[in-house]
């Protein structure tokens, strides 16, 4: 699903013009970005927290010059899902029908 398709989802299901939701959807996502951006972590119940997670110093390799570089500490934007969200994927996924192309 693509962000114009949840659009579409949410219009017709609320009722409220695609624009509105797309200008909701969007600012939703901007006081996201800025919350992580500023080291705070966003939490909602029930569906789960965009959380700041450290990436360690490492040491890494440049494959063409075969050298080994430094790659700093740094920080990336996780999400941990909610446990009832979890459980209700798990649920849900479960009771899809089998396609034997995507077994291994």
């Amino acid at each position: 699903m693509r962000k114009a398709d949840l659009v579409t989802a949410i219009s017709e299901k609320t009722g409220v013009p695609k624009v509105d939701v797309l200008v909701t959807l969007e600012t939703l996502f901007k006081e996201v970005k800025g919350a992580l951006s500023s080291g705070e972590n966003v939490y909602i119940r029930g569906f789960g927290s965009f959380i700041i997670k450290e990436r360690k110093r490492k040491v890494g390799r440049h494959i063409k010059k075969n050298i080994a570089i430094e790659i700093p500490a740094h920080f990336v934007p996780a999400f941990k899902p909610a446990k009832t969200f979890v459980e209700e994927v798990k649920g849900n996924v479960n009771n899809l029908p089998k396609d034997e192309s995507t077994t291994l």
